[in-house]
């Protein structure tokens, strides 16, 4: 349920480091806590981010949450097919339904975040 090769955020993003790129979106638990997503509005390319500050929201049928951004960096792609078809965040969150890719200014942001065994403890409390 929570890929090993990823780490996680308090707030329920993943990341997958792809060299000095991460790729972000919002985890298994995330999507199922939110229900259906209905809409995804995600920041623009060459937009800038910072580590634990929002880039974004999700809505469900059941509630707007906000994203936020694991790590501090640059947006240098985003997942344009999601305003399209937000509810594939449901159906492959780990896969087709990240949003965005972030070129990042301090790797080590990284450290701070959560295993996977971590994050499972994390949402179980």
């Amino acid at each position: 349920m929570y890929p090993g090769d990823l780490v996680y955020h308090k707030e329920h993003e993943w990341v997958r480091v792809e060299g000095d790129v991460a790729v972000i979106g919002i985890s298994h638990f995330a999507q199922d806590q939110l229900g259906e997503v209905v809409y995804v509005d995600l920041p623009s390319t060459g937009d800038a981010v910072t580590a634990d500050e929002t880039f974004g929201e999700i809505e469900s049928v059941k509630s707007v949450s906000e994203l936020y951004s694991p790590v501090s960096g640059e947006i240098v792609e985003v997942n344009d097919a999601l305003s399209d078809t937000p509810e594939t965040v449901n159906a492959d969150p780990y896969g087709d339904g990240w949003m965005i890719k972030v070129k990042m200014s301090d790797a080590s942001e990284i450290d701070a975040l959560m295993s996977a065994g971590d994050y499972e403890a994390f949402v179980n409390e």
